[in-house]
């Protein structure tokens, strides 16, 4: 599926890559950022539950499939912690194929601007990336998920801007009005007062 994009949040939605099983969930696209994924995977990816940042602070979404299936070992647990906001994601690589009679994620890798984590997962079957532009991230998940994960979907925003960047616009634009508060309205220069002495 081709990339859609909420023009009015200008968020873009980037997958699903997976099969069509699962029952839907969506963590939503009102986050400012990742904090952090904990994945179960063993021969699949068994669950996701991802921390979220909302203005400053963690936002635990739930979690999506389940610690394995009936009389399957328990799969291992791994948190990727990101330096955020620092740290920020831009892409999720990943494999999806059978188990069990259900195509589902099979493998994912998970990519920032400064490392890669994983694979988490066993590296088989169809290979997918949902990768950003430059000057994006990755800001929340959605997808499909029974027993395991079925299928994926990334949010994708732009980047904020740099520390500093605001005071200095705000700074550009009192210079700018101050500019104007000399020049005057319509653009044209004061004219100095005399200051000479009256005559008498």
């Amino acid at each position: 599926m081709a990339a859609r994009t909420d023009t009015k949040k200008k968020i873009t939605e980037i997958g699903p890559r997976g099969g069509p099983g699962g029952r839907a969930w969506d963590d939503g696209n009102s986050y400012d950022g990742i904090r952090e994924i904990t994945v179960a995977h063993g021969h699949c990816i068994d669950s996701i539950t991802v921390v979220y940042d909302k203005h400053g602070k963690a936002s635990p979404a739930e979690k999506h499939g389940e610690d394995g299936a009936i009389g399957v070992p328990k799969p291992h647990v791994t948190t990727v912690k990101l330096q955020y906001p620092e740290e920020y994601l831009i892409s999720v690589r990943g494999y999806y194929g059978q188990h069990h009679g259900s195509l589902v994620i099979r493998a994912l890798t998970f990519t920032s601007n400064r490392t890669t984590y994983g694979p988490f997962g066993i590296e088989e079957g169809e290979p997918f990336s949902l990768s950003v532009k430059g000057g994006t991230r990755i800001i929340g998940f959605k997808g499909k998920s029974g027993w395991y994960v079925d299928s994926i979907t990334c949010y994708v925003s732009h980047l904020p801007p740099p520390k500093g960047c605001n005071a200095f616009q705000t700074f550009h634009k009192s210079l700018k009005k101050l500019a104007g508060t000399v020049r005057g309205e319509g653009d044209h220069p004061i004219r100095k007062r005399n200051l000479a002495s009256p005559k008498y």
